[in-house]
C-alpha cells in the first residue's frame, strides 16, 4: 500500500513529534496515531506496548504497583553477617530495607554488594553499612518517580502513607515493568478475568490480590481482614515469608498451593478442599 512506503515515515514522525509537545488533551489523538502506525507496520507490537506503558505511568501512582508492607523482605540492624547473607541468597535481592526492631521503623537501605568489602566478619555491625533511605508518598505519580530515580541514580524507595507509616516499597524495576510489561506465562490471568475461577477438577485458581471479603463470600470462610486485606497477605501473615512455587499451606480446612510467585510476591494460587484421604495421609 502507498501509505506503507518508507517515504511516509518522516511524515509520521513529524506528526508524532508535534503531538508529543502538545498538552495532555491530545493523549487520545496520540494513541490513535500510534495504533494507526502499528496497523501500517510503522511500529511493531512491542514498540506500541512500550508507548502505551510510557503514557500509562503518567496517570498511575506508586500505591498501585508498590510491594505492600506485609510482603517486604527486610533485614534487621541486629542481624549477623551470616544471617544477612542467608537472606540475600534466599531472595536473590540486591537491596534490602533495614529495620530497627519492627517493619515500621525503617532506618536505611543495605546494598548487598557492599558486603563484599567486609574485611572483619567477626566485628561486623550492619549499622556500619546502612545507606540513607529515600521516603516517598504513596500517591506520587510513577513518571515523576522514574525521573527522580534516574537523576538521583537511586533504585529503591520506601513508601509512606498519609500518617507517615510504612506502606511498602518500590524499585525502579517495578516502574519499568509498567512500561515494558512482564513476561506472561500460561498461569497468568488476563486483567479482565475474574479473581476466582473454577476448573473441572473442583479446584479454584485465585489471584493473590483477591480481597479477603470477596474470598470469604466465594468460599464461605470467615478470614479476618484486620491484619491483611488480600489472600496473598493472608498466606504471608501465616507463614511469615513468601512461599515458594508449588508450596502447599492448609488454613482452616482449605489447601492453598502456590501456582506462580517470585522471591518478593505471590501472584496466583490454587485453592481446594483436601479430601479425607489426603488428610489421613
Amino acid at each position: 500500500m502507498a501509505n506503507d512506503r518508507p517515504g511516509n515515515r518522516p511524515a509520521f514522525l513529524e506528526q508524532l513529534s508535534r503531538l508529543l509537545i502538545r498538552e495532555p488533551e491530545d493523549r487520545e489523538q496520540l494513541m490513535r496515531l500510534l495504533h494507526s502506525a502499528q496497523q501500517r507496520n510503522l511500529l511493531d507490537a512491542n514498540a506500541l506496548r512500550i508507548f502505551e506503558g510510557a503514557l500509562a505511568i503518567s496517570t498511575m501512582t506508586v500505591r498501585e504497583v508498590m510491594v505492600p508492607r506485609p510482603m517486604m523482605e527486610v533485614v534487621d540492624l541486629g542481624d549477623s553477617l551470616a544471617r544477612v547473607i542467608e537472606r540475600a541468597n534466599a531472595t536473590a535481592h540486591s537491596r534490602f530495607p533495614v529495620i530497627d526492631g519492627n517493619p515500621d521503623n525503617v532506618v536505611g537501605v543495605l546494598l548487598v554488594k557492599d558486603l563484599l568489602r567486609v574485611d572483619n566478619p567477626a566485628a561486623f555491625s550492619l549499622r556500619d553499612w546502612v545507606r540513607p533511605a529515600v521516603f516517598i508518598p504513596e500517591f506520587k505519580r510513577l513518571d515523576v518517580l522514574l525521573r527522580e530515580f534516574r537523576f538521583a541514580r537511586n533504585h529503591m524507595a520506601i513508601v509512606i502513607d498519609e500518617y507517615a507509616g510504612i506502606a511498602g516499597l518500590i524499585t525502579i524495576e517495578d516502574v519499568l515493568e509498567q512500561i515494558v510489561g512482564e513476561i506472561d506465562d500460561e498461569y497468568d490471568f488476563d486483567e479482565d478475568e475474574p479473581d476466582i475461577q473454577s476448573d473441572p477438577s473442583g479446584q479454584y485458581r485465585v489471584k493473590a490480590q483477591t480481597a479477603i471479603a470477596d474470598f470469604n463470600d466465594a468460599f464461605g470462610t470467615r478470614f479476618s481482614d484486620e491484619k491483611c486485606l488480600t489472600v496473598g497477605g493472608l498466606l504471608l501473615n501465616r507463614l511469615g515469608r513468601v512461599p515458594q512455587f508449588d508450596e502447599i499451606t492448609e488454613i482452616e480446612g482449605l489447601s492453598f498451593r502456590v501456582l506462580r510467585a517470585d522471591s518478593r510476591r505471590i501472584y496466583t494460587l490454587v485453592v481446594s478442599r483436601p479430601s479425607t484421604k489426603e488428610r489421613a495421609g
